[in-house]
């Protein structure tokens, strides 16, 4: 009997051994414009918008593995936080994708072109390699785009469909079945990465779907609306209809997931799903520093390797992603990466704060839209988020955060259709068009949105988790905004920012910034 249990425990020991050996799948879902939208996010000491939807497929995820607390993307704006993420570099080491579309830069060397991304790694060490939908300029391996127009305008499609529940599941079949014919073309059974960008949650959507699609009762978001916005019915409908489209991103996660189970793939598969950025078209969401723009969901599970049912407190950029994914598959990091490895934490087995280090993220932007102001200048701007502040840092307090007026006679339907007339930055939205059109009404909230806003901004998360009392010049935070302000400066430094070294102004002048330069007309 003890030759038995033996012979039996050896035998167990290679099959685990074999298995930790075998390189696991990594399953990618990056939404775009997606922030920290799901049931799982919910905060039972704080009234939210989470507190309306159900995400059972990416509650799921977070239980089967870890919820990250306290994400942040690099730069809350689509290039420079996709290029941070596939690079492991902040967003202002990414030569030319530092910006939206640095379409001045033509074809001068650009150091972004040297920073290989983790897929172009995975690809070279034998992975099985696609990417379907909105991802980077770095794609390596193959690029499909089948079925998009449905499942990136997802509103817009079942909203015009005669029986809208069909509809709903047909385009969730199409998310399943492209999923299908890139394993099925897995023909030497090599270990695969799944690149899931869809764009269904970028404006604009169907008005009045998030109740027509979902049931989601706009007047449900009363009480529940962040300070910095009128708690009005257009808004809170504008809202659900996002959360609309954050249900509808639910419903193709799990498609992605009841694949993967079929085929028995779960297990070694790690699956990390998040977003490059907050809300859009919305005050303080998107192209903002604050955490309605920069603070996004990061939900990761790997059932043969990662503990679940863990919460972790811990500060992450997803910049840390590249070298997560790289130390997963046991690929050499390149030497640039400055960001680091989650697998310490994901393999710790531990909830709260881990990583006593990783108290505080490094958040930035500079240019999004390149017509946002007259000069196509940028709004340079950085932030140093910890547990108990955020302290921001715009470099250029003079001009327009979210750019300038171009067209000031220009009727709410024409703003309501083209965010280039005002205030660019901001995608044109119907809360956008509802405060500039009730200014008089709400001009704190105005001003919150639109107006010029000084060096320093200082908040106490304790006091004003929403972010609104900006505590910068009151005498009884000096001390804490010196401090903050030296380990802010201080790590850009340390970490080669164009913006502060030198003579600070690389990212405003020639090749990134070109006044002279005329766009090309769309075609």
């Amino acid at each position: 009997m003890t030759k038995f249990i033996v012979s039996t425990l050896v035998l167990l020991s290679c099959a685990v051994s074999a298995n930790a050996k075998d390189p696991p799948n990594v399953l990618f879902c990056f939404s775009d414009d997606w922030g920290r939208y799901a049931s799982i996010y919910r905060d039972p000491n704080q009234p939210g918008l989470n507190d309306v939807i159900e995400t059972p497929a990416l509650d799921a995820i977070g239980r089967s593995g870890v919820v990250f607390d306290n994400a942040f993307v690099s730069a809350p704006s689509c290039t420079p936080s996709r290029a941070a993420v596939v690079t492991g570099m902040p967003f202002y080491r990414c030569g030319s994708n530092a910006f939206l579309r640095c379409r001045e830069y033509g074809k001068a060397e650009d150091p972004y072109s040297s920073l290989p991304g983790f897929s172009e790694l995975l690809v070279q060490n034998g992975y099985h390699v696609m990417h379907w939908g909105k991802t980077t300029n770095r794609n390596a391996g193959k690029r499909d785009l089948t079925h998009k127009d449905p499942i990136c305008s997802f509103s817009q499609t079942v909203s015009a469909a005669t029986d809208k529940e069909a509809k709903k599941k047909e385009i969730f079949s199409y998310v399943r079945s492209n999923f299908q014919r890139f394993l099925d073309d897995n023909q030497d059974d090599k270990p695969f990465f799944y690149w899931f960008g869809p764009h269904n949650s970028h404006r604009q959507w169907t008005k009045g779907s998030g109740k027509a699609l979902w049931g989601l009762e706009p007047d449900s978001l009363k009480g529940k609306v962040p300070a910095f916005l009128p708690d009005v019915h257009d808004v809170r409908e504008d809202m659900v209809d996002y959360l609309g489209e954050a249900l509808a991103w639910d419903g193709m996660i799990n498609e992605l997931i009841e694949e993967l189970r079929s085929r028995g793939e779960l297990d070694n598969t790690l699956v990390i799903i998040s977003g490059d950025h907050g809300m859009p078209g919305m005050p303080r969401g998107k192209c903002n520093l604050h955490d309605f723009g920069s603070m996004v969901s990061l939900l990761i599970s790997w059932p043969d390797r990662v503990q679940p049912g863990r919460r972790v407190d811990d500060f992450v950029s997803l910049m840390d992603i590249a070298p997560t994914v790289l130390e997963a598959t046991e690929i050499d990091r390149p030497d640039h990466m400055l960001a680091k490895s989650l697998m310490p934490i994901l393999t710790s087995g531990r909830s709260g704060q881990v990583d006593p280090a990783r108290d505080h993220v490094i958040i930035g932007r500079e240019r999004h839209v390149g017509e946002a102001r007259r000069d196509r200048a940028p709004y340079p701007s950085r932030a140093l988020r910890t547990a108990d502040y955020l302290l921001i840092r715009n470099f250029k307090p003079n001009r327009m955060p979210m750019g300038d007026v171009f067209d000031s006679g220009a009727s709410a339907e024409q703003h309501l259709q083209n965010h280039n007339l005002a205030y660019p930055d901001m995608d044109a939205s119907p809360t956008k068009v509802f405060l500039m059109t009730n200014s008089d009404s709400y001009p704190e909230l105005f001003d919150i949105a639109f107006t010029i806003r000084p060096e320093f901004e200082l908040y106490d998360l304790k006091r004003d988790p929403d972010q609104v009392v900006n505590v910068a010049d009151d005498p009884e935070y000096a001390q804490t905004l010196q401090i903050l302000t030296d380990r802010l400066m201080n790590e850009l430094r340390q970490t080669g920012d164009p913006r502060v070294i030198g003579d600070g102004s690389t990212f405003d002048r020639k090749p990134f910034v070109d006044p002279s330069f005329v766009p090309p007309p769309k075609k």
